[in-house]
């Protein structure tokens, strides 16, 4: 009684550009973004697709909306898919936090799982949301096919279940705008058990400007 998802990570926006923290801010899709949602819905166009879930942020909407129309799929959306909170730091680089919030940007730099900005989520608390959310989806779609749209972290979060990482550390697996993952979820009763299928294929990009990377490794003196 498995369930097959689709996971996507929203097209670009401009913050993505100025490598800045959106969290829950709504910020709408850069042309480069447009254009990667509209080449992610002819390569999807092909899929076994029965429903579309999207975070409610307008990055991912707008990233969906093309492969709803090729998929002939409403898109559903879920505010528990949105990225991790970031409180009071949203909108900001890293340099402007480093210099408005000092404190904060030091205890960011230890990636632990219970530190959250002012305001914002913890590794742990946003985990605890994104399990329970995939859980949902898996127990109400079983034997089915779903295309997921939503934001980096929440990757992020996916990833580090499904290969059994702890929730400290920086991120360690590419998870490229508009790229296309695979993912089952055999039991919904135990959505931490996720077999990866697929992860970052960009082949639908070739050809696209080189994308922005904030490399969290990079504070850490990691190449």
């Amino acid at each position: 009684m498995s369930t097959d998802l689709i996971l996507i990570r929203h097209g670009e926006t401009d913050w993505n550009r100025e490598l800045r923290f959106q969290g829950h801010i709504d910020v709408p899709l850069n042309d480069t973004g447009h254009e990667q949602a509209r080449r992610l819905g002819l390569r999807v166009a092909h899929e076994s697709v029965q429903h579309l879930v999207s975070s409610d942020l307008l990055r991912a909407q707008q990233t969906a909306a093309p492969a709803a129309q090729q998929l002939g799929l409403e898109i559903v959306t879920s505010v528990e898919l949105r990225e991790q909170s970031f409180g009071v730091v949203e909108g900001m680089r890293a340099d402007e936090i480093q210099h408005l919030h000092p404190r904060a940007w030091e205890d960011w730099l230890k990636f632990s799982e219970d530190h959250r900005m002012p305001g914002g989520e913890s590794p742990r608390e946003f985990h605890a949301r994104v399990i329970d959310a995939f859980g949902r989806i898996a127990a109400s779609y079983k034997r089915q096919t779903v295309m997921v749209v939503t934001h980096g972290g929440v990757l992020d979060m996916v990833w580090r279940t499904a290969k059994e990482l702890g929730l400290n550390g920086p991120r360690q697996s590419a998870i490229p705008n508009a790229g296309f993952n695979r993912i089952r979820i055999a039991d919904a009763s135990r959505p931490a058990l996720i077999e990866i299928v697929d992860w970052a294929d960009t082949a639908h990009l070739d050809g696209m400007p080189a994308q922005p990377n904030y490399d969290q490794r990079r504070h850490l003196g990691k190449s």
